[in-house]
């Protein structure tokens, strides 16, 4: 649950940020949203197509010895816990889809090796990787050109009541998608744990998530946007681009559409990646003088980090966890 809890923490923030820089939401108006959202996504999405999920129970094998899976397992989510924290200590909105990935498949090769990762099911991951973060980019820049196109003759005073009503949904979907894609990944996660804890059965079609684990996650997911989500909000909705509401409207949009077609596809892609690269985008169209590019580069800088670092991490604590357990 903690792993959850912190992806909650450190990476939720990210669907209500703009929102909240705008004010167009107040930070609880936002937080109880992205509760709400966070369990519909999780719920429609899985019941509709659970496809995520199974990525990424099946992106590694743990292999048969239970025990040691189990502490494997463990020490891959300790690793999360560790680099999540460390990044939200500096303000850095990481990928905590890609440090679960990367916890996974470290402490999976301490027991298996190479042969322990499913390549096939890496291949999404990095088409995944590669299109949210263009997709996120090019969508809010184009999105945003084409509301000035068609609001340029619109009354300030009008277009901002608009674009207020706009943005909350905007907001609302970012909060249901970030649920449908990372609700999912994180079930799937827990899933893993209650197979190797001899909990639940998997089958040649996968697991069958129940309501109730769909609802803790959520649920936790939200805790922790509660606790510590404001740090985050503050680098992406505030501190890298000073938006308007109608920017936040594209940037929320844009980031919507692509989370949708790659949810709907099965293909697990990063809420942080695509969020903040539509905010890049929307920001670059207005000037490119417009983007804190010192902040860029150090999320840039942490997303590079993340597979090697939180898998290294993970290889680590696994090693040190068979050996003491």
């Amino acid at each position: 649950m903690s792993v959850i809890f912190v992806n909650g923490w450190t990476d939720a923030p990210n669907a209500i940020a703009t929102a909240i820089s705008t004010r167009v939401l107040r930070p609880k108006q936002a937080i109880r949203l992205a509760v709400v959202m966070n369990f519909l996504g999780a719920l429609v999405m899985t019941l509709f197509n659970a496809q995520v999920a199974e990525t990424i129970s099946n992106i590694v094998s743990f292999g048969d010895d239970i025990r040691s899976a189990q502490i494997a397992l463990a020490a891959s989510l300790f690793a999360i816990v560790v680099w999540a924290v460390a990044a939200w200590w500096f303000g850095i909105p990481t990928s905590e889809s890609h440090a679960l990935i990367a916890g996974l498949t470290g402490s999976a090769m301490t027991l298996g090796g190479l042969n322990a990762v499913n390549m096939g099911e890496w291949k999404k991951v990095l088409i995944g990787l590669v299109v949210s973060t263009v997709a996120g980019f090019f969508g809010g820049y184009l999105i945003v050109k084409l509301v000035e196109a068609l609001f340029k003759w619109v009354d300030r005073r009008r277009a901002n009541t608009i674009f207020t009503y706009g943005q909350a949904f905007g907001a609302t979907a970012m909060a249901f998608l970030h649920g449908a894609q990372d609700g999912q990944k994180f079930m799937g996660v827990f899933m893993l744990g209650l197979y190797y804890n001899g909990l639940v059965a998997k089958t040649a079609g996968g697991f069958i998530i129940p309501i109730w684990v769909m609802a803790l996650c959520s649920l936790t997911m939200g805790l922790g946007t509660s606790v510590g989500g404001m740090r985050i909000i503050k680098s992406v909705g505030m501190d890298m681009v000073k938006l308007e509401k109608y920017q936040g409207f594209s940037a929320d949009i844009s980031a919507a559409i692509c989370l949708l077609v790659a949810s709907l596809l099965g293909i697990p892609v990063s809420t942080t990646h695509t969020k903040t690269t539509a905010i890049m985008g929307v920001g670059a169209a207005r000037r490119v003088s417009s983007v804190d590019w010192q902040i860029v580069k150090e999320m840039v800088l942490a997303w590079v980090l993340t597979f090697p670092g939180c898998g290294l991490i993970a290889y680590l604590m696994s090693k040190l966890f068979l050996a003491i357990f």
